[in-house]
């Protein structure tokens, strides 16, 4: 297969030379595509360890090393894979790792002290949407259990114990599964059982018979079909068209020792999503490095299908999703908005995980670092909303626009007691 061409970046003397040129009064030297290379606006940090879990959405964060944009912002990205999302909250919390591709969810349960140890966090950048779902075992589907109201109707016609897993307590996957159970009038506190396994051991885990049902991020829906183990019975674009998933993630110590290297990763990586969602051979070229041991450790098949929106359920439908696993498009996926993040914390008030109502719009603020952000953007050219808030309607029909954020989380009809 042919290699795509890339933007040509500047080579590592380049670099210094231009660093070099830097006037005596400390003023800054513009690289191409107006990074900073010296002066005030250097990166504080020149290597930055960058947590990942196996999955599809850490490609963005990975690509940004492989492809070496970020030599061009005058940082150098080590990924650094991890076995689980607690591994990767332990490591962000300690200072092992300077940033990491991490569930929304978690950096913000984090910063509230309801997903282990508190620390004040903060989010640069959102990397992806779209791209998880909801798998439920073949023996489930078997029996009629193929969607949402399938599964609803097995549940009522054959009681016992039903088992579904998550990949974090606080996270984005725990939080659509919930979602969606409700959405179909199951309750996740009541009705079942909910475990957490991280995302590499979702399919394993199912082919042992240890859950009736999962959410997680690809390739491991796909890897479920494939092995014929298990059946796509939702997406989460179809729970949420256009959700925000990972994000990259810090500690708010972090940015505000190293302002100049969060916005150097920032643009790295905002290059990076640009690069994927430019055109099928580079999203092709991204499925077969991401694929390889270091990082997801699967087959190219298991990732290189959804990324373009060609799916199939495992019980012989096919489809082509507009709204499959975004990283860009055209800088609509990164801008990491207030009203996303303050979603997460209705979610985590109605299930319990808060049990009173933040301060939520306070919270959000101090957690996503909007102004950095910018900052990165208007270097990149890349456009920015015009609003902090976007609207969205949800699959139960229920609108979220950021405004009054603790009445929306208390007018679910299923939530916890």
């Amino acid at each position: 297969m042919t290699t795509p061409s890339i933007p040509v970046n500047p080579s590592r003397r380049d670099f210094i030379q231009r660093a070099a040129a830097v006037t005596a009064a400390g003023s800054a030297v513009a690289l191409p595509g107006g990074a900073w290379a010296a002066g005030s606006d250097a990166p504080e940090k020149k290597e930055v360890r960058i947590g990942f879990i196996p999955l599809t959405d850490c490609a963005s964060v990975v690509m940004a090393s492989v492809m070496k944009f970020d030599e061009k912002y005058g940082i150098k990205i080590i990924p650094s894979k991890e076995s689980s999302w607690a591994a990767v909250r332990d490591k962000l919390v300690n200072g092992e790792l300077d940033a990491a591709h991490v569930l929304y969810g978690l950096v913000y349960g984090v910063h509230l002290g309801v997903s282990g140890p508190k620390k004040d966090m903060a989010v640069l950048m959102t990397l992806n949407h779209n791209g998880q779902a909801i798998t439920l075992s073949k023996k489930l589907a078997d029996k009629g259990a193929v969607d949402g109201a399938g599964l609803a109707k097995v549940m009522k016609a054959e009681p016992r114990e039903y088992t579904f897993a998550q990949t974090f307590p606080t996270g984005t996957h725990a939080m659509w599964l919930y979602y969606w159970l409700a959405a179909n009038g199951i309750n996740p506190m009541t009705d079942g059982k909910v475990i957490t396994v991280p995302p590499p051991q979702m399919v394993a885990n199912m082919r042992v018979g240890n859950m009736d049902g999962f959410c997680v991020g690809e390739p491991w829906n796909h890897r479920a079909i494939i092995d014929g183990i298990g059946v796509t019975a939702a997406t989460t674009q179809d729970i949420w068209k256009d959700h925000p998933e990972k994000v990259l993630g810090t500690t708010a110590e972090f940015v505000q020792k190293n302002p100049n290297t969060a916005r150097a990763m920032i643009m790295a990586i905002l290059e990076a999503s640009r690069w994927i969602d430019t055109g099928l051979q580079n999203k092709m070229k991204m499925a077969e490095v991401i694929a390889e041991k270091s990082y997801v450790n699967t087959s190219v098949d298991a990732i290189n299908q959804r990324i373009l929106g060609r799916y199939q359920n495992g019980m012989g439908k096919t489809w082509d999703d507009p709204n499959h696993m975004k990283f860009f498009n055209d800088g609509a996926v990164n801008y990491p908005y207030l009203s996303d993040g303050m979603w997460f914390l209705t979610q985590h008030r109605r299930w319990g995980l808060l049990k009173s109502d933040p301060d939520y719009l306070a919270v959000a603020k101090t957690i996503n670092k909007t102004d950095l952000y910018k900052q990165a953007a208007a270097q990149l050219k890349i456009n920015v909303p015009k609003s902090d808030m976007r609207s969205s309607k949800l699959v139960d029909g229920t609108v979220w626009d950021g405004t009054n954020p603790a009445k929306y989380a208390a007018g679910f009809k299923i939530r916890a007691a």
